[in-house]
């Protein structure tokens, strides 16, 4: 299934691979939801969600990438747009 983040949460660390925490979005109904970074891992890993993000009304894919120290991370696919998409997304409502 292909879903929409359009918000994140980030914490105060200066390395931006590991700066996100959680990913969020609203549902086809209007709720929101809101996952930690490691569940969007796994759900992106398992191949049960296909995260993307909105950029011009184009969706750019969001991909499981691994840091210089082996963390995993998300990021969006090359798009030659600067900064990262994922990354420049406003912040979450916290629930």
């Amino acid at each position: 299934m292909n879903v929409q983040i359009s918000c994140i949460n980030k914490d105060d660390r200066f390395d931006p691979h590991e700066s996100i925490i959680h990913v969020g979005g609203m549902n086809a109904d209007g709720t929101r939801w809101r996952m930690t970074l490691a569940q969007a891992i796994q759900y992106s890993e398992a191949g049960t969600y296909r995260f993307y993000v909105n950029v011009n009304n184009d969706p750019v894919w969001v991909i499981v990438a691994v840091s210089r120290n082996g963390n995993k991370y998300l990021k969006t696919v090359a798009d030659g747009d600067v900064p990262n998409n994922l990354l420049a997304l406003r912040e979450c409502l916290l629930y």
